[in-house]
């Protein structure tokens, strides 16, 4: 099987949120990005800090492309991008991943 990520960063607001998704699906290393608000509560600079965020989640096979494009418009000093391997999922999905990711 081909390796599919599901990738994660989160932000401050909304507008954001889309705009990385945008980025992300026009450079066809994204085939997806679900946009999720929560409520974040992290450490920070000694701090103990409470924000809204908006969650993405990221589906897709290249880490690093979708972390470098994530990088050059992400508001935060410090943003969190993670890789989940997907390890299985519907044959139709994963293909459809294939065909909207260069």
């Amino acid at each position: 099987m081909k390796a599919y990520i599901q990738v994660i960063t989160a932000v401050d607001n909304e507008e954001k949120a889309h705009e990385i998704a945008r980025f992300l699906l026009e450079k066809r290393v994204a085939a997806c990005v679900q946009i999720i608000p929560i409520s974040s509560m992290y450490r920070w600079k000694g701090k103990i800090e409470k924000s809204r965020e908006w969650l993405c989640l990221i589906k897709g096979k290249d880490f690093e492309k979708i972390e470098s494009v994530i990088k050059k418009i992400h508001p935060y000093e410090t943003p969190e991008i993670i890789e989940i391997p997907i390890t299985q999922g519907n044959k139709k999905y994963l293909d459809w991943i294939d065909e909207e990711t260069s």
